[in-house]
């Protein structure tokens, strides 16, 4: 063991004991700092995200699709939607190969210049006007390399916050990484929206939406500072050579651990589904049957953001009164509820509208600060690096990949009472996962 935690550190530790010297306040960091750099880096990841989804509705269909109609095209461009979800797993394995020969300082290197590299050569991409349907395939290739990226960002921060969180913190601890996500919306839709008021609608369409790109690398390349500085700490570290943090061979993960990582991948489906009703498939919907202007739409996005950075924060109180799962379950109830009214809101004009926006996020809020992670603790702790990326992969790519494509499908057919139904099996299946969960805990005692 020594001698591998040693072959290990001899590739990049030179670069960790560097960032450490220049980085750390006499040679440590403090909580604070690591979660401060947790939320820097999960927010770069995130506005990549947000940067792609908001271009698949405001402009893919237009530039790449041009030959169909509105509907059609916004279709097509969520069909291209769920190939980095799709891609991740295999960005996992390939970068948890690259972690155990050459350490977790080159993997990010590599990783964050792969995600932003992507993100940043999609504002190049030219026209089906210029190349054909070539423009599409482009873009599935930069999307599968977002995919495969985000597949190495994996960093294990967040079970080292979780691993130093004091017991009656660990809700607090657990929603920190989550707070990326409406800061990473909040950034991306500030920029389109910028565009989008002091361009012309031609100029934003044939260069101004690519700005937002450019800046993406800039953010990963922040990000990527952020990370190593924590990976270089003393805390990480002693994780790693305790193997805390340490990867574990994929398929022998999968095959000891492979019922949580199943559990975990169903328990956050309530609140990955409704990810993107509240971010991406309201802006389409809006702009293609509500006559929405973009700007209007995105101001509101940002707004109702703001709520869920709240409703996170609040999550983190809650858990740690009530417990992660009640929390969980509770959240799930309720987004059953909203999946009931939520389709006659969004098709109830502006102020339906609003308050569709507002209670969505407020809900999200609650139930994605506790969604990471929420039976990682079910996970032996020399397997919980590799169970716990893997967990997150495959939540991400069954509930939330294939939503935007899911609901606007629906919705254009059958109305959007269809969509209300897709988020109720979502909490559906949360509220099962959590209930198998806690029996299989109750019987293994």
């Amino acid at each position: 063991m020594a001698s591998t935690t040693a072959d290990h550190h001899g590739h990049s530790g030179a670069l960790e004991r560097d960032a450490r010297l220049v980085h750390a306040h006499e040679h440590r960091i403090r909580p604070g700092e690591i979660a401060i750099g947790v939320i820097v880096g999960r927010t770069s990841e995130f506005f990549d995200f947000f940067v792609y989804a908001i271009a698949s509705v405001l402009v893919f269909p237009s530039l790449l699709f041009p030959q169909v109609d509105a509907v059609t095209g916004t279709l097509y461009s969520f069909a291209l939607f769920p190939l980095a979800f799709i891609a991740r797993p295999i960005g996992t394995m390939i970068f948890i190969g690259i972690d155990s020969r050459h350490g977790r300082g080159v993997k990010l290197t590599i990783a964050l210049f792969l995600l932003g590299g992507s993100t940043m050569a999609m504002a190049f991409i030219p026209g089906y006007n210029q190349v054909g349907t070539a423009a599409a395939w482009f873009l599935a290739v930069l999307r599968v390399g977002q995919g495969i990226a985000l597949g190495g960002v994996w960093d294990g921060l967040p079970s080292l916050l979780a691993l130093n969180a004091p017991a009656e913190k660990r809700g607090w601890y657990a929603m920190i990484p989550q707070l990326g996500a409406p800061l990473g919306l909040i950034t991306a839709s500030a920029l389109f929206a910028f565009f989008l008021i002091f361009l012309q609608p031609a100029d934003f369409l044939s260069w101004g939406w690519r700005y937002p790109f450019f800046v993406a690398f800039a953010i990963n390349v922040v990000a990527l500072f952020a990370r190593l500085r924590l990976v270089a700490t003393p805390e990480f570290t002693q994780a790693y050579q305790t193997r805390e943090l340490q990867p574990a061979p994929v398929l022998e993960t999968l095959r000891h651990e492979g019922r949580t990582v199943l559990l975990g991948a169903f328990a956050p489906l309530a609140s990955f589904a409704l990810f993107h009703l509240v971010t991406v498939f309201p802006l389409s919907w809006a702009i293609l049957y509500a006559g929405e202007t973009p700007i209007r739409f995105l101001l509101i996005e940002m707004g109702a953001a703001a709520i869920g950075v709240l409703a996170i924060l609040a999550s983190g109180l809650l858990a740690d009164r009530y417990g992660r799962r009640t929390v969980l379950g509770v959240s799930a109830l309720l987004i059953g509820v909203y999946a009931g009214i939520a389709p006659r809101l969004l098709d109830g004009g502006g102020t339906g509208e609003l308050v569709y926006m507002l209670a969505g996020f407020l809900l999200l809020g609650l139930a994605f600060g506790q969604s990471s992670g929420a039976v990682n603790g079910s996970f032996t702790p020399a397997r919980r690096y590799t169970g716990a990326a893997f967990t997150s992969d495959l939540a991400w790519m069954l509930g939330a990949g294939f939503a935007p494509l899911a609901a606007l499908t629906l919705s254009s057919r059958f109305g959007l009472w269809s969509v209300g139904a897709y988020l109720l099996s979502g909490a559906i299946c949360t509220l099962a996962a959590l209930g198998i969960n806690k029996e299989w805990a109750q019987k293994e005692r």
